[in-house]
């Protein structure tokens, strides 16, 4: 079986506290570090999804170990509602989303994640309906530096946003756009000046922060009381999303009554981050149906 460890596994873990006979499910699959952890764990079920079709080969190797006790659908975590009634499950009693976007397609040159792989500019995850290059074609100069600001929290972006837009015809790959970037926006940081023009194309693309709040939305009226919504986030924007949302449930006004599972956001130990550098930025919340 692949092995893979997920970010703040142990952490994720213990505030889950999975139970036996209970139904989580795993809204981001990847290589299955976190299913297959809840599954050792205590004898109970998992369901997963991931909007990536390139997984569904470990999923086919989880379902021939697991057997009845794991299921996993190729779909988008916003469509979670439909992913559980198709196995006939009405409720669970966790729900895990790990954010950050997964190895295997930040090491893979040909999905165009990294500017540090050559690589077609495409930043899909799955199910997308356009690809960056599209973007960068498609959308206006103003508009691509509305994405760029927005998404990529990027103060430069108008810069960029004129440059790629001058350029645009020596663009095709993730270099390319790397290098027009780096022409026009001095490095003053240890941060690469492309990585925020990445992530803010990359999340415009897959739709990133509207299907967070989706299923966050989704996901309450799919609980079990005492179920549990554990949420790893890798970005600023994504936090904040997922912090307001949990402080919104717990008003006197909620007729359900919620508990956050920790005040303040859960980080990676130093030693993790050695381990694994991807954590440095990764935070986890939690909360819980009373």
């Amino acid at each position: 079986m692949y092995k893979h460890v997920p970010v703040l596994l142990e952490e994720v873990l213990l505030m889950l506290s999975p139970k036996e006979k209970c139904i989580y499910l795993d809204g981001t699959f990847g290589g299955g570090g976190y299913t297959k952890s809840i599954l050792d764990v205590v004898d109970c079920k998992v369901i997963a999804c991931d909007r990536d079709s390139s997984v569904r080969d470990i999923a086919c190797e989880f379902k021939s170990i697991y057997q009845e006790r794991f299921d996993f659908l190729h779909a988008k975590f916003s469509d979670i509602r439909s992913v559980i009634s198709s196995f006939g499950v009405k409720k669970l009693d966790g729900i895990i989303l790990d954010l950050g976007v997964s190895n295997f397609q930040l090491s893979d040159p040909g999905r165009g994640f990294s500017f540090r792989l050559n690589g077609p500019l495409n930043m899909g995850m799955g199910l997308c309906e356009e690809t960056a290059l599209d973007v960068i074609r498609k959308y206006s100069e103003r508009e691509l530096a509305d994405i760029i600001y927005e998404f990529g929290e990027e103060r430069f972006s108008r810069r960029i946003a004129k440059n790629i837009k001058m350029n645009l015809s020596k663009i095709s790959t993730t270099e390319d756009l790397a290098n027009i970037i780096r022409l026009c926006v001095k490095k003053t940081s240890k941060i690469n000046v492309a990585t925020k023009t990445f992530q803010a194309l990359r999340i415009f693309v897959n739709d990133e922060l509207d299907e967070l709040q989706q299923v966050l939305s989704e996901s309450i009226e799919l609980l079990n009381r005492g179920g549990k919504i554990i949420v790893v986030t890798f970005h600023s924007l994504e936090d904040r999303i997922v912090k307001r949302f949990f402080k919104s449930l717990i008003v006197k006004e909620n007729p359900i009554k919620f508990k956050l599972l920790n005040k303040k956001p859960i980080v990676p130990s130093k030693n993790e981050i050695l381990l694994n550098s991807k954590a440095r930025s990764a935070k986890l919340r939690g909360i819980s149906m009373l």
